[in-house]
């Protein structure tokens, strides 16, 4: 048995645990052991004293995170075993094609630790080259970052050459962690990542979640086999990775669309790294609401891919009518014969809930529309079966009579 100290649960309170849901929740808790820190690893038993489940302590709802159902110690080996079974599930999949010999294909970018989904709660962490940016999303993960990066780099060997840890604004507040953005290993002043043979700038520094969307990877293939000849408008458009699969799959014009003067200098910044001086795209500073009330151009490929709108259950009402709104805003301007990419990144609306939204966007603008395709997050974003909560990525590609 390891040393660890140990929370006691209630009595029944272990049987979500028996299907092995990685959360426990405060309510659960009986009693702990004294001087519990932030961040603790603990042995959480039942009230008749048996063994449950290892895992990371905080304050709060989430009172404790799992790591291991196995009573095994959580060092440098646990974590590489853990960092190498990620690995393997990418490899296998076909992610890792820095090496591959047509272009067109190259890919250096894809997530390794998917928090739940890969059996590492708090924790994200996504490769962009030869360069790993690590999240801690729990006290715990923030407490073990440095071993975690020396696993990492133990495990990757000479194809990491650095790890950026960015996790100023994802751990709780209150906790007083005095955390800092900064690298863990190394250096770089590479900020250029290729995804399907496509090249970004990564801003790992300052942008927003580690820098860039990789969970839409998948879908942005997948309008570019759409874009050929269509006018594009592309809403909500950060880093433009939808502005860019939409040049190459032979689009008419691009239109970028972010409310941020720095989003809109990003997409330009990627364009022009791969379809350098090309009339073809325009990007816009604007209020989407607004852009879409005043466009005159006829975009026949629209997506909308907004951030959350519903961050927790009680902004679910809102954050419905939000969809709505700006679906049927955008479905009154489209021509017949038009599709559109509408996606929902908040966890707390369910797929259903989505698909009404977007029902009742079509009510209110008047269309006729048609289900093409149900999107979701990509394999690299995997949902762990007892931990439905991490299905959070919905989209639907519409075609709109």
């Amino acid at each position: 048995m390891i040393d660890y100290k140990t929370i006691v649960l209630k009595k029944g309170k272990e049987d979500s645990l028996a299907r092995r849901h990685p959360w426990i929740f405060s309510g659960a808790i009986h009693h702990a052991d004294n001087d519990l820190q932030e961040g603790d690893v603990v042995r959480v038993v039942s009230i008749q004293g048996m063994f449950i489940a290892i895992g990371h302590w905080q304050i709060g709802s989430i009172a404790i995170r799992v790591l291991s159902f196995e009573d095994e110690k959580i060092d440098e080996e646990f974590y590489c075993k853990r960092l190498k079974s990620a690995l393997d599930v990418r490899n296998s999949i076909g992610l890792l094609r820095g090496n591959c010999t047509d272009e067109n294909n190259i890919n250096t970018t894809y997530r390794l630790i998917h928090g739940e989904g890969d059996n590492m709660p708090g924790l994200v962490i996504d490769i962009y080259g030869d360069t790993a940016v690590m999240q801690a999303h729990s006290v715990g993960m923030h407490v073990d970052r440095m071993i975690i990066a020396q696993s990492l780099k133990k495990i990757m060997g000479d194809s990491l050459k650095s790890v950026y840890y960015k996790s100023e604004t994802t751990l709780p507040f209150k906790a007083d962690l005095g955390q800092e953005n900064g690298f863990l290993i190394g250096s770089s002043h590479n900020d250029i990542a290729i995804e399907n043979g496509l090249k970004f700038h990564i801003d790992w520094l300052k942008g927003q979640k580690t820098g860039f969307f990789v969970d839409q990877r998948d879908n942005r293939t997948l309008l570019e086999h759409y874009s050929k000849g269509r006018k594009v408008l592309n809403m909500f458009c950060y880093t433009g990775g939808f502005s860019v699969y939409s040049m190459r799959g032979g689009a008419e014009l691009v239109h970028s669309v972010d409310s941020s003067a720095k989003a809109v200098e990003l997409v330009n910044r990627n364009v022009n790294l791969n379809f350098p001086n090309d009339s073809r795209h325009k990007a816009f500073s604007a209020d989407a609401f607004k852009f879409l009330d005043e466009m005159t151009c006829s975009y026949d490929l629209v997506i909308l891919d907004p951030p959350a709108f519903a961050k927790h259950r009680d902004a679910l009402k809102q954050a419905l009518r939000g969809y709505t709104k700006l679906n049927a805003k955008a479905m009154e301007k489209m021509p017949h014969g038009s599709i559109l990419f509408t996606f929902s990144c908040s966890q707390a609306v369910n797929k259903e809930q989505f698909r009404t939204a977007i029902f009742a966007a079509a009510m209110q603008a008047g269309r006729k529309i048609r289900i093409l395709h149900q999107l979701h997050q990509p394999a690299d974003h995997p949902i762990n079966i007892f931990h439905p909560e991490g299905e959070y990525l919905k989209g639907l590609v519409v075609y709109v009579e």
